[in-house]
């Protein structure tokens, strides 16, 4: 497995790529080449462009979830690219409409446009990418800590209600060493992700998680958080977009964390 940064709030010094407060990874495992969110805007296309990436050679587009920072990007990626090819998978209320505040920040195609123009396949239920790669799809929440947080509403059914966020959900790639997690923004908890990863995958060794977290304050879940990552003994955590930097201070007390920029690249 090969994972390259292609979109993330930081940039590395000396390395002149693009960042915003996004996400999306460029990963190759099993003859598959996939692009793990899109980010908010171009910049995931530039950016592999200078990177040496051709996104042309894309053969599967998954979506975390349908928040515009991780969905965005996939109307330029459309306007650039044909991908007849590519396989697009995603959780079936992801291109339901999401509103903050009466502004929109939902995906950039509904339902119906996502299936017209793409080769759709909504999955709730975990469904095998390949033989060593797995979408998760509806994630349960197994820890009372990491009970899910309303962020917004969503229209679903032509009824506008609280978004809890139902379409969060991650990849999961097994390695020699165990499975590597890519996450999105873990709205559902990272620890409920991890947790289903490995009873799904009936794998209990964790070797890495990139993505965000969604830890932002210093609250009753950051420790438990915390105490459930140390005790999995991961060889390498990433924690990036949506964890704050004291929550990142607060980790490193326990346990090692690598910083995240694109252009990082991590090789299994």
């Amino acid at each position: 497995m090969k994972l390259t940064v292609l979109v993330d709030n930081n940039t590395y010094i000396d390395q002149y790529y693009l960042g915003e407060p996004a996400v999306s990874y460029y990963i190759e495992i099993d003859d598959m080449k996939i692009l793990f969110d899109t980010g908010y805007s171009h910049i995931c296309i530039q950016n592999a462009g200078s990177m040496g990436i051709d996104l042309n050679s894309v053969t599967h587009i998954v979506l975390s979830h349908g928040h515009n920072d991780h969905s965005r990007g996939l109307k330029y990626l459309r306007e650039q690219y044909a991908l007849p090819n590519a396989r697009l998978v995603a959780h079936p209320l992801c291109f339901q409409p999401k509103y903050y505040e009466n502004e929109y920040i939902g995906a950039p195609y509904s339902p119906e446009d996502i299936t017209r123009l793409f080769c759709y396949q909504p999955a709730q239920a975990p469904v095998s990418l390949s033989e060593d790669c797995l979408f998760l799809g509806q994630i349960p929440e197994l820890y009372s800590f990491e009970k899910r947080k309303a962020i917004g509403t969503s229209i679903i059914d032509g009824t506008e209600r609280e978004d809890f966020c139902p379409d969060d959900s991650a990849l999961v790639c097994r390695t020699d060493k165990g499975l590597f997690i890519i996450t999105g923004c873990s709205h559902s908890g990272i620890c409920s992700i991890t947790e289903y990863a490995r009873r799904v995958c009936r794998e209990q060794r964790v070797t890495g998680i990139i993505g965000g977290f969604h830890l932002f304050d210093k609250n009753a879940q950051l420790p438990e958080t915390i105490h459930f990552l140390e005790a999995l003994s991961a060889d390498t955590l990433y924690p990036c977009h949506c964890v704050s930097l004291k929550a990142k201070a607060e980790m490193l007390k326990c346990m090692d964390i690598e910083e995240v920029g694109v252009g990082l690249t991590i090789q299994i």
